[in-house]
């Protein structure tokens, strides 16, 4: 299993009238843990348009427990709990407040694309490398 943590403190421009985060950008928060946790690997998603592959969001699920609020500074915790065998990969995102309270769990599941042909592919095997080390051989 692969996990990495990424902070983002929540400004104003996030909120609605009562102080409350908007829920859109949940998916921008989960987003930005998706990127860093990439980073992490030795990877950013410019290098791996550059590899020629885009990865478009196919699917997409947010439970929302508790507001996060203005001010808030937020962790997102974004998990590979299977290691990509195909075209998909599969983060799990949880979003903690600073009391480490709960606020809202994800998952999303994007494709590994072919920029030019537009069709599926399957995970590059230099970035399967990089994330196979953090997971025990019954995992494989």
């Amino acid at each position: 299993m692969y996990t990495t943590e990424t902070q983002i403190r929540v400004h104003y421009a996030l909120t609605d009238q009562m102080g409350v985060v908007y829920h859109g950008h949940y998916a921008q928060f989960y987003e930005i843990g998706r990127t860093e946790a990439f980073r992490m690997l030795g990877y950013t998603y410019k290098d791996i348009e550059a590899m020629g592959i885009i990865m478009p969001v196919v699917d997409m699920h947010n439970r929302f427990l508790r507001p996060a609020k203005y001010d808030d500074l937020l962790t997102v915790k974004t998990t590979l709990r299977e290691l990509p065998g195909n075209h998909k990969i599969v983060f799990h995102s949880e979003l903690y407040n600073e009391a480490d309270e709960l606020l809202s769990t994800g998952t999303t599941t994007l494709y590994f694309m072919d920029a030019r042909k537009m069709a599926r592919i399957d995970m590059p095997e230099r970035l399967k490398e990089a994330v196979r080390k953090y997971f025990h051989a019954d995992q494989l």
